[in-house]
């Protein structure tokens, strides 16, 4: 442990002379919400099923003595849903010392935002679940859930694809559907097209397969819109371990 000021952690004291463990300390946890739209399906986060207990929660570990956040974070991915390769961000701290029947556990929650395509499950231990059917889970996992989509769908209500669900190039339809997919309501085509087309650029190629009128394919005019974009692209990958 880094020393404060010369000290050792051991013989610090503070104004009123106590020492670090003096003070109460919770337990900490890191939980994550990996969430993802299966094709043609509705916006939907990674569950695990617990050894012990045998019920579904989101992936989640105690923190090791000198051990950090993002390591803990990738240990419980790997063990408890066996993926590799994602690549968490630190959401929100839920501290409420009466969120976890455990006991005085704070948490530091985790988001990911993934394609399906790379979540490649055993599912007798893991699986993906539509958001409005992970319900009841321990821990206080319902409202990390709850916090995480919401803050997904801020960041859909003003860019497109910002976390890089839909591959480019994709035709303006394929787009709506992830964003419908994201915010669980339909759009309007037309009013959706038209809020869209500014922050995209028509690649020139068009789309054949399917009935009616080949649809032209888009690209993100702002590259750095998309978070996932660049970490999801041809080296990111999540895989079994």
């Amino acid at each position: 442990m880094r020393k404060l000021l010369g000290m050792s952690s051991s013989s610090y004291r503070d104004a009123d002379g106590k020492r670090l463990t003096d003070y109460p300390r919770p337990s900490v946890a890191v939980d994550t919400a990996v969430l993802t739209v299966p094709v043609g399906g509705e916006l939907s986060v990674l569950q695990v099923r617990d050894a012990t207990d045998g019920d579904w929660r989101l992936p989640g570990t105690f923190v090791h003595e000198g051990e950090q956040l993002a390591d803990a974070v990738l240990r419980s991915l790997r063990d408890k849903a066996g993926v590799t390769g994602l690549a968490p961000e630190q959401l929100h701290v839920f501290d409420d010392p009466s969120r976890d029947d455990r006991g005085w556990v704070l948490s530091v929650a985790h988001l990911d935002v993934v394609p399906a395509s790379l979540l490649s499950l055993d599912e007798t231990r893991a699986r993906v679940v539509p958001v409005g059917e992970a319900l009841g889970m321990v821990h206080g996992h319902d409202d990390i859930v709850e916090f995480a989509v919401a803050s997904l769908r801020a960041a859909y209500a003003g860019a497109p694809d910002p976390r890089g669900l839909v591959a480019e190039p994709f035709t303006m339809t394929e787009l709506r559907r992830v964003h419908e997919a994201v915010g669980g309501r339909q759009l309007l085509p037309d009013s959706f097209r038209r809020a869209m087309v500014p922050m995209l650029v028509n690649t020139g190629e068009r789309a054949a397969a399917g009935p009616g009128k080949p649809g032209a394919r888009y690209r993100r005019r702002d590259a750095s819109s998309a978070t996932a974009g660049q970490r999801t692209g041809g080296s990111r990958t999540a895989r079994l371990g």
